[in-house]
């Protein structure tokens, strides 16, 4: 089932991830697409506030992952300066992937071939007057 929010604001957009993050278990994989700037780390840090983790959330673009700890834990993954699916190989991504916790990747479209089809994905565009369109497949709240 696919569903259609707009977000006015970066408020909005973490709300949104917020109630995603409330419905969210153990082993999730939430694959993130979009421009940059479109709302995917807004959407993170509601996300994980939702998981019940109280952690400051910033993007990993530059570590490629931070690991958010809690009842259930959260992998912030950023891919935007991979190369592709072997660059995540490298790293172990399957023991994140397939663990304990919420997996969360932003420029999951920079490795399509690994993301499950069990993923929860979420399309974000960005519309005139700084609205976000953010399409949710995979995930009821």
């Amino acid at each position: 089932m696919t569903i259609l929010h707009k977000t006015k604001s970066s408020a909005e957009t973490a709300k949104l991830g917020f109630k995603i993050g409330k419905s969210l278990r153990s082993g999730a994989i939430v694959a993130l697409t979009g421009d940059l700037g479109a709302g995917k780390t807004c959407f993170t840090k509601g996300l994980v506030k939702g998981t019940g983790i109280k952690a400051a959330v910033k993007s990993p673009t530059f570590v490629l992952l931070h690991i958010y700890t809690g009842k259930v834990p959260v992998y912030h993954y950023d891919c935007y300066r991979l190369k592709g699916p072997a660059d995540m190989e490298k790293i172990g991504y399957e023991e994140y992937f397939y663990g304990d916790g919420i997996t969360v990747i932003e420029w999951a479209d920079r490795i399509p071939e690994i993301i499950p089809e069990s993923a929860v994905r979420v399309v974000f565009r960005i519309m005139p007057g700084n609205l976000r369109e953010i399409e949710i497949e995979g995930a009821s709240i």
